[in-house]
């Protein structure tokens, strides 16, 4: 049995099983086979790996006990050089950070095999999901001129799961990859809901939340927007479209995006 299957549930008997305790910076493993973890890092500013590193109480455990690092340029040096020659690994999980630039051969070729060679594809940040600020680009880069074109990977190939931020929460990302081990779908559900969603502007909290008067006031839109473009004007959000870098924080992290419609009958016997 893979550990995708584990992953989705088809195998209860042998369940994967981890204990995280973010809050007191300790973790427990007790795995029955670690899953082969790729990381691929494309156009963007690297904020997600960075933000990784950030799990200075348990990223040793995260990145050694926990998992096993197949493929990479930044975490291992195992990755695809010059010709694209079949050296990429079969992996359970592909984290992919960054937009692709479509005028980047190297890119779009690496995606393409990524989604070959994984079971299951992550779009790591707002760039991966969205295109976030790489939206912007118009070319007349002094190092690569001709890169013009940036596009979310949902774009390319198909994205199982999406773990949003500009960057991504050290938080998020370690709870993503614990709750990845250990099965639970349900914590992984908003997630995985919105990997082939381009919601990504800061209107679309008005449209699709405010609108539909959905909207509690919590500001937690606001206090996810990694350029204040989001405000709470009288208890409800208003975005400045002139700071708005389409990251789809906002919307990612509104309680009110995700409506968990099977979990709500199960509690309330519907």
């Amino acid at each position: 049995m893979s550990f995708l299957d584990k992953l989705m549930g088809k195998d209860k008997s042998k369940p994967i099983k981890a204990e995280v305790k973010y809050e007191e910076g300790e973790v427990s493993l007790k795995p029955t086979d670690k899953p082969k973890i790729g990381y691929i890092h494309l156009s963007g500013c690297t904020g997600d790996a960075m933000s990784l590193t950030e799990n200075y109480d348990i990223l040793s455990t995260l990145l050694t006990d926990m998992v096993e690092i197949v493929y990479g340029q930044t975490l291992v040096d195992k990755w695809i050089h010059g010709t694209y020659a079949e050296e990429m690994p079969e992996m359970d999980l592909c984290l992919i950070e960054g937009s692709v630039c479509l005028q980047d051969e190297h890119s779009l070729h690496e995606v393409q095999e990524a989604r070959k060679h994984s079971k299951f594809i992550a779009a790591f940040g707002s760039c991966a999901m969205t295109g976030c600020f790489t939206r912007y680009a118009h070319g007349g880069q002094q190092a690569q001129p001709k890169h013009e074109s940036f596009v979310p990977v949902s774009d390319l190939v198909k994205v199982d799961l999406a773990i949003p931020g500009c960057p991504a929460s050290p938080e998020i990302i370690a709870k993503a990859v614990v709750a990845l081990i250990n099965n639970d779908m349900e914590y992984l559900q908003p997630a995985l809901d919105i990997a082939s969603c381009n919601l990504a502007c800061g209107c679309d909290i008005k449209t699709n939340i405010g609108n539909k008067s959905l909207c509690t006031g919590c500001g937690t839109c606001a206090l996810a927007c990694p350029t204040r473009a989001m405000t709470m004007v009288q208890g409800r959000p208003e975005c400045n479209k002139d700071r708005c870098i389409k990251c789809g924080s906002c919307y990612a992290h509104c309680p009110r995006a995700w409506f968990p419609y099977e979990r709500i009958k199960k509690d309330f016997n519907l």
